[in-house]
């Protein structure tokens, strides 16, 4: 039985494919294209990244179902530590890495023969939206940028919370790293969801906890190896890294941002919408919620996105 969320179309080919990127991990993808693709001639790329948490099995596989059909050659892999890519221990999160892993994906479809170098763009799903960024900020290669319910990670990692609050958080991380050295280096992890998927969401849960139940912990987005959360000191370089302190050197190369008009996270959209340069778009889809831009065709808008990255990309 097939452990991706959603069918393969009769007219997509899917292809499980391995590359290093820069820090020598090896990425696990997949890589989809039109079965009726001409492979003498050079496409358009993108390259998809999965919710903070995620796997490629899940949003992504959705997208790159969708979009292959729509001309684009399209790349979807497992952040190094998680999935079935490269890195131990497990579960580890990093600003740095996970940023990298988007330049990564550069660097493996630019060596297809098929793929047109100067017309890859970059998708990021929830906190992979965060990455996309930030990789575009410092890699001239991605020409387009396009994130659906972004997260910024460095500022969920302090959202709420008073100096006072901050500092005590510091003081938990760092004592927490006490016990994993202690531990010889086997970092604690606390997964989010179950083991199996449940029939339905625990009904004490409060929100956002519940949304993220509704498709993490129940059949809609179950996976075994997205389990939710990381390594507990992986807040840690969180704390200290700003993600999108350079925005405006994206443009000209443009950015659109999708957003549900329920979704808890609209205001990370709305924030990057104001400081980036022209040009940008952040378009709102209604009756959404965050989530629902992670797997819903019905209101995930796969034509602007197209529209999109075909002017972008032109």
């Amino acid at each position: 039985m097939s452990d991706y969320i959603c069918a393969l179309s009769d007219a997509v080919e899917r292809v499980h494919v391995r590359y290093p990127n820069r820090y020598g991990l090896m990425i696990a993808g997949d890589l989809y294209t039109a079965k009726t693709m001409d492979r003498t001639r050079q496409y358009p790329a993108l390259i998809v990244g999965a919710p903070y948490g995620g796997v490629k099995e899940q949003g992504p596989c959705v997208y790159a179902n969708e979009l292959s059909q729509r001309g684009f050659v399209v790349l979807t892999f497992d952040p190094c530590y998680m999935g079935e890519s490269e890195g131990e221990p497990r579960h580890v999160s990093s600003p740095e890495l996970f940023t990298e892993n988007f330049s990564a994906g550069v660097d493996y479809l630019g060596l297809q023969p098929f793929v047109d170098r100067e017309r890859i763009a970059v998708l990021g799903i929830c906190g992979s939206g965060g990455f996309a960024l930030s990789a575009a900020q410092v890699d001239t290669r991605i020409k387009a940028v396009v994130t659906a319910s972004m997260y910024d990670m460095s500022v969920a990692a302090r959202m709420g919370q008073t100096p006072e609050q901050i500092l005590e958080t510091k003081q938990k991380l760092a004592a927490q790293r006490w016990k994993d050295a202690e531990n010889g280096y086997m970092p604690e992890y606390i997964p989010t969801f179950p083991e199996k998927p449940l029939e339905k969401v625990p009904p004490e849960l409060g929100e956002p906890d519940a949304e993220w139940f509704r498709f993490y912990a129940v059949k809609r987005g179950h996976h075994e190896r997205a389990r939710g959360g990381f390594t507990t000191t992986s807040n840690l370089p969180f704390l200290n890294f700003d993600l999108l302190s350079h925005l405006d050197e994206i443009s000209p190369r443009p950015i659109l941002l999708i957003v549900g008009d329920r979704a808890h996270s609209r205001f990370f959209s709305e924030t990057v919408y104001r400081k980036a340069q022209d040009p940008k778009e952040l378009y709102v889809v209604k009756d959404a919620e965050h989530i629902d831009l992670y797997d819903r065709t019905d209101r995930i808008p796969f034509g602007k996105i197209e529209d999109f990255l075909k002017t972008s990309l032109q």
